[in-house]
């Protein structure tokens, strides 16, 4: 037997220690590039664009506010054509639509592409069209323009270029982090929408003042900036940084690397148990949630809230605290989930207590600031509660489902179809706002409602499964429950 010197010993120790810590640091920082660049980035100038709309259509307040004939003396501005004649705020609608279904659409083959070339300069790309096109929305402010195909035509290819980021995210976290790491990483990410939506909201406002055209460039600017980061120091994969993995993350990860993403069949994995019905879930738990992120600044400028009117800068900042409620609704969510190790019966709970919750804001937000500011918070837990729980850990129970056979790609393919999915119900919930609110705000509520009342059906089935499997388990005094998703056999 070969015996191993001190000295020599000392060196192996010393070399794999300094290997493990590079590893480390370069996972360290894949998950500050990344946090940098997709959520608080993309949302950031994605939520803009719901500040800017208070300006560009100053339409009446809310009817329901209006004494008789005499109107609360107020001013929201003169407004920017076209977006300020009768029908300014369907037209508004009509740009959330085009980008939010071009989105969707480019969600679904925006993996494929990135799969094909270096994710590196994939996001990069992505991030500096998104930042071009977000800019020259605000540009038709110096450039006088009113032409509504020129601001469609921009959202649509904003759109575009906004889909390639989660797909190359999910990626790029995959070659660092193996299975054992991606609950964890998932969780951490849980707050990425609301933070982005709380910045993109307070520098919108701010910049509002000064022409709402700062308010779209200025965070244009900011993603073409932080795409310029990603280029300089995101490491796609252990490889290509020259760093060896650890043993823990070698296996399934990196036996992916050669494997298309979408060489898993999509139609198979719509099989998958519990990935259709999260699929519609989400569907509808997202036009609650874009809803809100692109209208609720507007809904509150037009609401007289203890009879006075809010500007467009304070309505717009007021509004972060829906999605301050979601960063706890997120937390609340996985936490509960994990301790009950139900995912469904969570999703299912909080949607349902969405219905409640929708209500007294629209009957009695009106009354004083502090009540509006309880609602909000209440309203962003429970709406946006199942959304990050459904796009985070659910999405990775189901895309390492033991049918996958350890095909660690299908991960990104099962959330590029449960998120691009949802992602075609947060298109048609603005635009579907954008022509009922100017019928009447109450009607809008209701169809938000409804729609998570849906969003808690599609999950019935599974609610059912999990229940009798703790149930069974109960009464065989197991001490643990079912795999997740394991109960339902089809779907």
């Amino acid at each position: 037997m070969v015996s191993i010197t001190k000295p020599l010993r000392i060196k192996l120790i010393e070399h794999t220690t300094k290997s493990h810590i590079s590893f480390k640091s370069h996972q360290a920082i894949v998950l500050i590039v990344t946090f940098l660049a997709h959520y608080t980035s993309y949302h950031a100038a994605r939520k803009t664009t719901s500040i800017v709309q208070t300006a560009l259509d100053p339409q009446t307040p809310d009817e329901t506010e209006q004494s008789g004939s005499v109107l609360l003396s107020w001013v929201l501005g003169t407004g920017w054509a076209p977006f300020d004649g009768s029908n300014g705020t369907g037209l508004l609608g009509d740009l959330d639509l085009a980008f939010l279904f071009v989105y969707a659409v480019g969600m679904f083959f925006s993996g494929h592409i990135g799969d094909r070339m270096n994710l590196r300069i994939f996001l990069t790309i992505g991030m500096v069209g998104t930042g071009l096109f977000t800019s020259l929305f605000g540009v038709g402010y110096w450039a006088n323009i009113h032409v509504f195909y020129y601001y469609l035509m921009v959202q649509m290819l904003a759109g575009l270029f906004q889909s390639t980021g989660w797909p190359s995210v999910v990626a790029v976290v995959g070659n660092w982090f193996g299975k054992s790491k991606r609950g964890l990483i998932m969780g951490v990410w849980n707050a990425h929408t609301s933070i982005g939506n709380i910045t993109g909201s307070l520098i919108g406002s701010y910049f509002l003042k000064y022409g709402w055209g700062w308010s779209m460039v200025v965070p244009g600017l900011m993603i073409a900036f932080v795409g310029v980061i990603v280029f300089m120091f995101l490491p796609v994969d252990p490889e290509s940084v020259g760093v060896k993995r650890d043993e823990d993350e070698s296996g399934q990860a990196k036996k992916g690397v050669t494997e298309p993403l979408f060489g898993y069949r999509v139609f198979e994995a719509w099989k998958i148990p519990g990935v259709a019905p999260f699929a519609f879930c989400l569907f509808f738990a997202k036009l609650v949630a874009y809803t809100f992120l692109y209208w609720l600044p507007f809904y509150i400028s037009h609401t007289a809230i203890n009879g006075e009117y809010l500007s467009n800068t304070t309505a717009g900042n007021l509004s972060t605290l829906f999605d301050v409620g979601g960063v706890v609704g997120g937390i609340l969510a996985g936490h509960i989930s994990d301790r009950l190790d139900a995912r469904a019966i969570t999703a299912a709970s909080f949607t349902y207590f969405a219905i409640p919750a929708l209500y007294l804001y629209r009957s009695y937000g009106h009354i004083s600031m502090s009540v509006n500011i309880i609602l909000m918070l209440i309203i962003g837990m429970f709406v946006n509660g199942p959304y990050a729980l459904i796009t985070t850990a659910v999405s990775a129970d189901l895309g390492t489902h033991r049918s996958l056979k350890g095909n660690s790609k299908a991960l990104a393919t099962v959330i590029a179809i449960i998120d691009g999915t949802g992602s075609i119900g947060a298109a048609i919930g603005p635009v579907l706002t954008g022509y009922i609110s100017t019928e009447s705000w109450s009607a809008v509520f209701t169809m938000l409602m409804l729609s998570a009342f849906v969003a808690g059906l599609f999950l019935t089935k599974l609610v059912v499964s999990e229940v009798t499997a703790k149930c069974q388990d109960s009464q065989g005094g197991s001490s643990g429950g079912a795999p997740p998703f394991d109960v339902v056999e089809e779907v």
